[in-house]
C-alpha cells in the first residue's frame, strides 16, 4: 500500500463530513460531441468552498494548479474548479493554459487553440481578444497558443507579469493550468507571480518521497502551498497530515 494512499486514508477519517449542498456533476463535450464523466460535482464543490475561502482574511485570486508527474488529472481539477466557481459566485472568471508543452485545456472545453496565452505574451491587444467565453457563462477559456520563444522564458518574462497584472484587473478570479512539477520549473515561475499553488497527486503514484522534496522545493522557491488534492479525490489535506510529506 502506497504511503500517499495510508495518508490520504486517514484524511478521510479526520476531515469533517459537512461539505456544502450538491452541485451538479462537471461534464463537458468532448470534439465529438460525447458527454464524458470527470471529477464528483461534490468534491469539487468541496474544493472550491475551502480554496476560495478567506486565508488570513486574503482570498487568493490568482491559483496555479499543477501535478507532481503527468497524467494526474491536474487538467480536470483545474478546469472543473473554474466552471463550479463560475457558476455559485457573482464576477467574472479566467482558466488559463500555461502547460505550453502539452496544452489540452481547449480540449475540455471543446475551443481553438489557434491563439492563447503564448500569443498573448508577445503580441499587443487586450488580454479577452486572445481568450475565448465559454458560451452561456461567465468564464472565459485562455488556452495555451502558439509558443513563438523558449518557453521558460516566456513565462519568466516582463510581458508574462504585465498580463498576470492585467488578467487580475480584467477578471475576479484567475485558475492557472500548469505543467507537471517533476519535469521542469513553469510551475514553480508561475506560483511565484500568482497568490499560491494547488499541488495534485496520483493516487497510489505520487510516492511520499517525491512529493517531500515538491513541497521542499516550492517552499525554498517561496511559493505558497494552498493546498494539495488526490487525482480525482478533491479534498484537501490537513496541514498536520499534509506535513509528514
Amino acid at each position: 500500500m502506497s504511503k500517499t494512499f495510508e495518508l490520504l486514508q486517514q484524511v478521510e477519517r479526520e476531515r469533517v463530513h459537512t461539505g456544502p449542498a450538491a452541485v451538479p456533476a462537471v461534464v463537458p463535450k468532448n470534439g465529438n460531441g460525447v458527454r464524458r464523466n470527470v471529477i464528483n460535482g461534490d468534491e469539487i464543490a468541496r474544493l472550491v468552498q475551502r480554496l476560495f475561502r478567506a486565508s488570513d482574511g486574503v482570498i487568493p485570486r490568482v491559483v496555479v494548479f499543477a501535478g507532481v508527474e503527468p497524467g494526474g488529472g491536474c487538467t480536470s481539477i483545474c478546469a472543473a474548479t473554474a466552471e463550479t466557481l463560475a457558476a455559485v459566485a457573482p464576477g467574472t472568471f479566467c482558466v488559463v493554459d500555461a502547460n505550453f508543452r502539452t496544452p489540452s485545456l481547449h480540449q475540455y472545453f471543446n475551443l481553438h487553440n489557434r491563439v492563447g496565452l503564448a500569443d498573448a505574451i508577445v503580441q499587443p491587444g487586450p488580454i479577452r481578444s486572445f481568450a475565448q467565453q465559454v458560451d452561456g457563462s461567465n468564464l472565459w477559456v485562455l488556452p495555451g497558443g502558439s509558443p513563438k520563444a523558449e518557453i521558460s522564458a516566456l513565462l519568466s518574462s516582463d510581458a508574462m507579469q504585465a498580463r498576470m497584472t492585467e488578467l487580475r484587473s480584467e477578471f475576479n478570479h484567475v485558475l492557472i493550468d500548469s505543467a507537471a512539477l517533476n519535469r521542469c520549473t513553469d510551475a514553480i515561475t508561475l506560483g511565484r507571480i500568482s497568490d499560491g499553488l494547488l499541488l495534485v497527486l496520483q493516487s497510489n503514484a505520487t510516492r511520499r518521497e517525491t512529493a517531500r522534496n515538491v513541497t521542499e522545493g516550492l517552499k525554498s522557491s517561496n511559493v505558497r502551498l494552498l493546498g494539495a488534492v488526490l487525482n480525482k479525490r478533491t479534498f484537501p489535506i490537513p496541514q498536520n497530515l499534509y506535513n509528514r510529506l
